[in-house]
């Protein structure tokens, strides 16, 4: 193998969590070579596939941009052409971009003992090979969404789109748009089609949880006036993770409190009890799944104006002018967007086997969220489900590298976890049905640290960098290098 085919760190994927490792990577370990493997043509990952109206953070930019580079455009919650540049920006700003291989998907590496090293199978047929394998591709399946089997779908007229493939240049100007679903996709697609459409319906089989938020930071707004802007983005960033994490526990403690207080926001918005109760009031918990953000009440807002309304109800049928409902109501429609979730793929899709064993990553036990029980030399980057992403994918980044650097000063060539006895929940505890879904093929916890997973950034910023880098691990020292044979004359 070449030495530009051999590299310490391969990363793979160029979006929000590869390129905030590879610049971690090259600040703290400049010494060791690199490469970031992206399957796409661009940089930015999620931020690049998703081009539906309105696309947007639903997490506070503060808090989803990197700790390194603050975030410096006056919205809190983004769009996604400034969260794609930003990225793009970090990158080319410190000379990532030169080390990223566009139009490679990683679709299988083998671990070898004997050799110590990761041989990493592309689909333009390339061969790499690195001592460390990092998955940064999240775990969205890019290549396809979720897409329910809908009865009489071939007798709809109109046109049918799924938010994760929007066709280029679809017109719907004073067209009767119904959006299927209730969550992330569909709150942010009915206020950005209602500005242009006829009228855009809602309709969903059961309600979610929506927050209001403002697209403007009041308080980071006043610290960018009165401080320096890396002092300026720590104090909106703290806020905003202390508001968070607050928010989140409380909900957890005091549910029915926490829906009060929902509902009466919405009724704030909308002006009539029986309307929220009967569209925006769920059967679940606030935090049983993640809650919708809106900014600025904007969805609450195109219904108010009644430019959009909401329809609970379960489909019986398309039609060849709309959809047919269980209660006999035709909601008649010339585009109808299926905005009913995604599916969901553990380690971007990778095969991955350890001296010619496969690894099945849904039996696998998750070593702190990052690393999987008897796989070396591996890691792979989640975010939060209760806060930004970036948040744990930054606190990931420094724990492996802490390790690297562990293993540098020991003379280690590999480092495993070594599984436990038990597992216990999944790894994504939320009841939405995306995760539900993909139970089977994710990794699920263990029954103790350092095998649990908590959705508590507080906790995990302060035992994260503490944290033990030889808690149930197992090294592998470097084979000693061979001499030759003194000649004895």
């Amino acid at each position: 193998m070449s030495d530009d085919q051999h590299f310490d760190v391969l990363i793979v994927g160029a979006g929000l969590s590869g390129i905030g490792a590879a610049w971690r990577l090259q600040r703290q370990r400049p010494q060791d070579t690199y490469a970031v493997l992206e399957a796409r043509d661009a940089i930015g990952g999620t931020w690049d596939l998703f081009r539906y109206p309105g696309v947007r953070s639903d997490s506070d930019m503060f808090t989803l941009s990197y700790p390194f580079r603050p975030w410096r455009e006056p919205e809190s919650l983004a769009s996604g052409d400034k969260i794609r540049r930003y990225i793009e920006e970090t990158a080319d700003e410190a000379g990532i971009t030169r080390h990223i291989r566009f139009g490679t998907r990683v679709t299988s590496a083998a671990w070898s003992s004997a050799e110590g090293r990761w041989t990493v199978h592309t689909s333009t047929g390339e061969v790499l090979t690195c001592a460390f394998l990092y998955g940064c591709a999240g775990y969205y399946n890019y290549a396809e969404g979720y897409q329910p089997d809908f009865p009489g779908l071939d007798d709809f007229t109109g046109t049918v789109v799924h938010p994760q493939f929007w066709p280029e240049g679809l017109d719907y100007r004073g067209k009767r748009v119904v959006i299927i679903g209730s969550g992330a996709t569909a709150v942010t697609l009915v206020p950005a089609m209602a500005a242009d459409a006829a009228h855009v319906t809602m309709l969903q089989r059961s309600p979610s949880y929506v927050t209001p938020l403002p697209d403007r930071d009041v308080v980071a707004d006043v610290a960018r006036r009165i401080l320096p802007p890396k002092a300026a983005n720590r104090v909106a960033r703290a806020k905003n993770i202390l508001l968070t994490q607050a928010f989140y526990q409380i909900a957890k403690r005091r549910p029915k409190l926490v829906r009060r207080v929902l509902r009466g926001v919405a009724v704030h918005f909308l002006k009539n009890p029986g309307y929220v109760d009967e569209h925006f009031k769920p059967h679940y918990d606030p935090w049983d799944q993640r809650l919708c953000v809106i900014p600025s009440g904007d969805l609450y807002r195109s219904i108010s104006s009644g430019r959009a309304s909401v329809v609970t109800d379960h489909i019986d049928t398309f039609v060849p002018g709309g959809l047919r409902l269980k209660s006999g109501t035709t909601l008649d429609a010339d585009i109808v967007v299926s905005a009913t979730g995604l599916s969901l793929l553990p380690v971007g899709g990778i095969q991955l086997s350890v001296d010619g064993d496969p690894v099945d990553v849904g039996k696998s036990a998750s070593y702190r969220g990052l690393m999987l029980g008897g796989v070396p030399n591996f890691a792979y980057c989640i975010g939060y489900v209760n806060a930004s992403w970036t948040l744990r994918a930054d606190l990931s980044h420094r724990y492996l590298l802490k390790l690297l650097d562990h293993m540098e000063r020991h003379g280690y060539a590999a480092a495993a976890p070594t599984a436990p006895t038990g597992t216990g929940r999944p790894l994504l505890d939320l009841s939405s049905g995306y995760v539900q879904r993909a139970l089977d093929i994710f990794p699920r916890q263990g029954d103790r640290d350092p095998w649990l997973v908590r959705q508590n950034y507080l906790r995990d910023a302060f035992t994260t960098p503490r944290a033990d880098v030889t808690h149930d691990m197992e090294f592998t020292r470097r084979p000693a290098p061979v001499r030759s044979a003194e000649v004895v004359s």
